[in-house]
C-alpha cells in the first residue's frame, strides 16, 4: 500500500526517510499553529460582526460599556450608531458606515475560510507523506534489525 503511493520514499535511505518524517511533522505542525490563528481571527471578527448588528440596534444616547481593551471597560454614550471604526490592522482605523463595517467584517471572515480550507489541505498532504515516510522507515528498520543481529 505505501509502496505503490510512496513516491520513491521507498528507495531512500533510512536517513532520508529520518528527515523526510522530521520536515513534514514540523510543516504539519507550524500548519496547525497557523490554522489555530485563522480560527481565533474569525471568531474575533464573528465577535466583532455581531457586535455591529447589536450596535446597530441601540438607540443614539444609549448608555453602553466601551471595550479599551479585552479586559478594561469604560462607560459611554453611543453618540451615532450609523458610523463605526474599523481596525485594519496595525493600530491603523479607518471610519466606516456600519454597513461597510458590517461588510468588512464578513468579507474578511469569509478570506480567513477561504485560507483555512486551503490550509487543510497542505496539511493532510504533509500529514500523509509523514505517514508514508513513517510505515517506509519502520518495514526499513525491520529489515534492518535482524541483518544487524546476526
Amino acid at each position: 500500500m505505501a509502496s505503490s503511493k510512496g513516491g520513491g520514499m521507498e528507495k531512500m535511505s533510512v536517513e532520508q526517510l529520518k528527515a523526510i518524517k522530521e520536515q513534514t511533522d514540523l510543516e504539519v505542525n507550524l500548519l496547525q499553529d497557523s490554522l489555530n490563528n485563522i480560527r481565533t481571527a474569525t471568531s474575533r471578527l464573528e465577535s466583532a460582526s455581531t457586535a455591529l448588528h447589536d450596535l446597530s440596534l441601540r438607540p443614539q444616547g444609549a448608555k453602553m460599556l466601551v471595550p479599551l481593551t479585552a479586559s478594561l471597560y469604560v462607560p459611554g454614550t453611543l453618540d451615532d450608531a450609523h458610523k463605526v471604526l474599523v481596525d485594519i490592522g496595525t493600530g491603523y482605523f479607518v471610519e466606516k458606515t456600519m454597513d461597510e463595517g458590517k461588510d468588512y467584517c464578513e468579507r474578511k471572515i469569509n478570506l480567513l475560510k477561504s485560507n483555512f480550507d486551503q490550509l487543510i489541505e497542505v496539511a493532510t498532504k504533509k500529514k500523509t507523506i509523514s505517514d508514508e515516510a513513517t510505515v517506509i522507515l519502520q518495514a526499513k528498520l525491520k529489515q534492518l534489525a535482524p541483518a544487524s543481529s546476526s
